[in-house]
């Protein structure tokens, strides 16, 4: 067996370990419930797979989770942690919404791309600020994102009770975009909307930029040596500034296809956290932009059968939660499952 095939095999071996424990897990946790697992995972099963609308609803909670992870593995693998995924969604979310409400004389298909596309150019200069505290004068990127996570969701509460604010009512959201600055269904009866198929075209784009061209090498490079990378004539700086312009659009476009295609107007916790999820997303999937399709898909998957467990049964969804949780230390923990007794030192 030569050494790929022993990769293959262990990854191989690392899934089906984890998978068992997961399983064990979750029965464990179903059975404290005082529910009956079988009929759990079978309504599991079914809240995922049972209907159309169902099956399209998986899809509809992972296009921000995609794009957000996406964003995220961009910034990781450039040695950028941009923990402010959540912070750049309500930034491209509030944009949008101002654009969508106030440009009503445009076309609908161009009002809902230039208010995309503000979103993006939103989201990048948001993640800029901390990109140039970075490459300047070194200053925590954690920590002055988690900072202007706080900024952006605030201003968005500021903002839905004030200039925003629906002069017809006194709750605090923003009037509601007319159907012709909404992104399309594209499946009847379900909330399958075409900011899916972008999402889909962001993580081939994203793929294409970090593994086939000279720009993506450059930015890995940095991300994986900067001493090596600027003795070679690469710019650190600069490098991580275009990586943290990229993460941040692509944050804040899932906020803004959350406005255009789900809520339909502004409100308060629009994101409902995925900006924080992705964190974890782009971990599990390596910062790799096929497995941040998959991984978000995969996770989406368990929200909504959770919701169908918890509906049906009376199961806690939060153990869906707590699942996760264990998968992700298992995951970023697996090489403990190779443990070498030679490696103690005696």
């Amino acid at each position: 067996m030569n050494i790929e095939q022993k990769k293959i095999y262990r990854n191989l071996s690392d899934m089906f370990i984890i998978l068992a424990l997961t399983l064990l897990l979750g029965t464990l946790l179903i059975l404290m419930s005082k529910a009956n697992p079988w009929d759990a995972y079978k309504l599991f099963i079914t809240g995922v797979f049972g209907t159309r609308a169902s099956f399209a609803e998986v899809f509809v909670k992972a296009c921000p989770l995609i794009l957000t992870g996406l964003g995220c593995g961009i910034a990781f693998r450039t040695g950028f942690f941009n923990i402010g995924a959540e912070g750049q969604f309500y930034v491209g979310s509030i944009l949008a919404t101002i654009i969508s409400i106030n440009l009503t004389a445009l076309p609908g298909p161009l009002r809902i791309a230039i208010a995309i596309f503000a979103g993006f150019i939103g989201g990048g200069l948001w993640a800029l600020i901390a990109a140039v505290l970075k490459a300047r004068y070194n200053i925590s990127e954690i920590i002055v994102t988690i900072m202007l996570n706080y900024i952006a969701i605030n201003f968005l509460g500021y903002s839905v009770r004030s200039f925003l604010m629906d002069t017809n009512g006194n709750v605090p959201q923003s009037a509601k975009i007319d159907i012709s600055g909404q992104l399309p269904i594209i499946i009847k009866s379900t909330r399958f909307h075409a900011g899916i198929m972008i999402a889909l075209l962001c993580v081939v784009l994203v793929w294409i930029l970090m593994d086939k061209t000279v720009f993506g090498y450059q930015l890995k490079a940095v991300g994986l040596n900067p001493r090596a990378a600027t003795c070679n004539g690469l710019s650190t700086a600069r490098n991580i500034v275009l990586s943290a312009i990229l993460s941040g659009g692509l944050a804040a476009v899932a906020g803004a296809i959350e406005v255009l295609a789900i809520q339909k107007k502004l409100i308060e916790g629009i994101s409902s956290n995925c900006g924080y999820t992705a964190v974890l997303i782009a971990l599990v999937a390596s910062n790799n932009p096929i497995g941040v399709l998959i991984v978000a898909i995969m996770y989406a998957m368990l929200q909504v059968g959770a919701g169908s467990m918890q509906r049906q049964l009376g199961v806690p969804s939060s153990i869906v939660n707590i699942i996760i949780g264990i998968v992700v230390v298992l995951i970023l923990c697996k090489e403990l499952l190779h443990f070498d007794k030679k490696h103690i030192n005696l």
